[in-house]
């Protein structure tokens, strides 16, 4: 089997992550990731905080705290909520680990002795008020682009044009909130992107056909407009230093590498923390993972359209220009915004559903489902409380929720605490199996394909097939002319629930096992389910004890949804 990396774009430091963020990386991660594993394939599921950056030196001092305590509080807050989601990361790291600094600094090396960075004397802005140059984020005006009025030094989040803090119009800073702002002269690094352009472009040739077309479009644009040489250093007192024996006074100077230079290097640096953190007796070699590992690793990475650019360009052209044989991402797939009916999600208007609060209110399971089911991958995708309820009440409470429960506690009731044996399977079951084999097949076929809206569909139509079958035989009246009958149907549906657990797994893991836990199978170890054992739907055989689990899912009433709404928002406050 092939040996596949994942990652998804590191999630931002200062602050618990809303839905948006969730569902544009580390979700549909782990349902590959999940999906990979349950198929055999070899898989490492990398992840980290993204640390270093202006918002994480403004966080901090908001908080009262050092930078380093600061980020150390956040990385174990934001790591409890992807452990409540159920992330099965194999490493979530830190971007300020020593493995990236070193990494990293390694990287700016050998891209200076290749020619593709260099010092430059620029003109940056200088606030009296804060004393300081303020670089990238601690700038803050009107994108020249656009208009809008809180774009950042960086990069504009409404446009996504990236941006320089000269670039904004009646700029202002961040720390202090002055205008009165001044322009000096400072050296800083560049990375010559402009002297990689036709290697970059021969790269993203080579692979876009592989990726989404949000993703080639953003490469494209990019790549048509031109590559820009680029500042990769800031005046700042946290990141990854400048190494002095390569830079001497900028290293003096307290100069510190570019966020977006440092943070996609942390995939790398990550998978050294996972190889380092291997415990006793365990060897574990990071770097066959990343280098010389383009016949060997498939790597796929998940991320917000925002994020495209600098992994389809500006992380590639990194890697071309250090002249190593560093491994370079196959798949893109980008993801479109999640919406909060129709708005931006806003932590300072109490605006949308931050993750935390979100396992607050409802299980992990109600929101991987609903998230994967309407992914914004062709366009972005609103939520709202009333999609949001009527997709769980209708997919996960009626359809398999209530298929679960009433086979077993119908099959319990009348034939006790074992699963019934029943008549021979017939022409019913017969035609369950192969529409079973079949969409069990469109369902491999969309995950393999990355097509979550599309999945979930197939997994959904999975549940509805039971259903189906169970309206047909209506074992309730079966059972009164034909109890072996009857006894044959609840077999069949509860080798149903067996094979719904092991294929559900990836999108409802919690409740995956709740269902396969309900029967006492002496060697459950089966991964996955063939279409051969899809179609006879006999893994559970007859005399298998079995115990009805709690309600899976329950429904949301038009009581939560109001509750709801007067807590996070509704449509009056998007």
């Amino acid at each position: 089997m092939a040996r596949h990396l994942v990652t998804s774009a590191l999630p931002y430091i200062n602050g618990i992550k809303h839905l948006g963020n969730m569902v544009g990386s580390m979700l549909p991660a782990d349902v590959y990731s999940r999906y990979l594993r349950q198929r055999g394939h070899d898989v490492l599921y990398i992840c980290a905080t993204d640390q270093h950056g202006t918002p994480a030196e403004l966080a901090a001092k908001a908080a009262g705290l050092s930078v380093a305590e600061f980020c150390a509080q956040a990385h174990e807050a934001q790591k409890a909520v992807y452990d409540g989601f159920q992330l099965a990361f194999d490493y979530f790291g830190r971007s300020s680990s020593q493995q990236n600094v070193e990494i990293t600094q390694h990287f700016a090396r050998e891209l200076h002795s290749h020619g593709f960075i260099e010092e430059r004397a620029i003109r940056q802005v200088y606030s009296p008020v804060d004393g300081r140059f303020l670089p990238d984020r601690y700038v803050e005006g009107t994108c020249p682009h656009c208009g809008y009025d809180k774009a950042r030094g960086d990069q504009c989040e409404n446009c996504t044009r990236v941006l320089d803090p000269t670039d904004l119009l009646n700029p202002r800073s961040a720390i202090s909130g002055s205008t009165e702002l001044e322009v000096r002269e400072t050296t800083h690094l560049f990375l010559l992107q402009s002297k990689l352009q036709h290697e970059v472009e021969a790269w993203v040739a080579r692979h876009e056909d592989q990726w989404p077309q949000l993703s080639s479009s953003i490469a494209r644009k990019w790549l048509t407009e031109g590559l820009h040489d680029r500042a990769i250093t800031r005046d700042l007192d946290w990141g990854v230093p400048v190494p002095a024996d390569t830079w001497p006074e900028l290293a003096a100077d307290g100069k510190v590498f570019y966020v977006w230079f440092d943070a996609p290097i942390e995939y790398i640096g990550a998978t050294k923390e996972w190889s380092d953190a291997a415990p006793a007796g365990e060897s574990r070699d990071w770097k066959s993972w990343w280098y010389e590992a383009d016949d060997t690793v498939r790597y796929t990475q998940f991320m917000a359209k925002d994020n495209v650019p600098f992994h389809t360009v500006m992380f590639p052209a990194t890697e071309l220009g250090v002249r190593e044989p560093w491994k370079k991402v196959d798949v893109v797939k980008g993801f479109n915004w999640l919406t909060y009916y129709g708005g931006k999600f806003s932590t300072s208007q109490r605006r949308g559903i931050f993750t935390d609060a979100a396992l607050e209110t409802l299980p992990a399971d109600y929101w991987r489902y609903f998230l994967i089911a309407n992914a914004p991958e062709s366009d972005d995708s609103s939520f709202t409380w009333e999609h949001f309820a009527a997709t769980v009440n209708k997919d996960l409470a009626d359809t398999l929720g209530n298929f679960v429960n009433r086979v077993l506690s119908f099959s319990r009731k009348r034939f006790g605490d074992e699963v019934p044996a029943g008549t021979a399977a017939g022409a019913a079951e017969a035609r369950l199996g192969e529409e079973t084999a079949r969409l069990l097949g469109e369902y491999e076929e969309h995950m393999a394909a990355l097509q979550y809206r599309k999945a979930a569909a197939a997994l959904r139509a999975l549940w509805s097939a039971g259903n189906s079958y169970l309206e047909e035989k209506a074992p309730w009246l079966e059972i009164k002319t034909d109890p072996e009958g009857a006894a044959l149907t609840l077999r069949t549906a509860m080798n149903l629930i067996h094979l719904y657990a092991i294929v559900s797994e990836p999108l409802v893991p919690a409740s995956a096992a709740a269902m396969r836990g309900a029967f006492a199978l002496e060697d459950d170890t089966a991964t996955w389910v063939t279409a051969e054992q899809a179609a006879s739907l006999d893994a559970v055989p007859a005399g298998t004890p079995f115990t009805v689990p709690p309600v899976l899912f329950a429904k949301i009433s038009e009581d939560d949804l109001e509750s709801f709404r007067a807590r996070f928002g509704g449509a009056d406050d998007a």
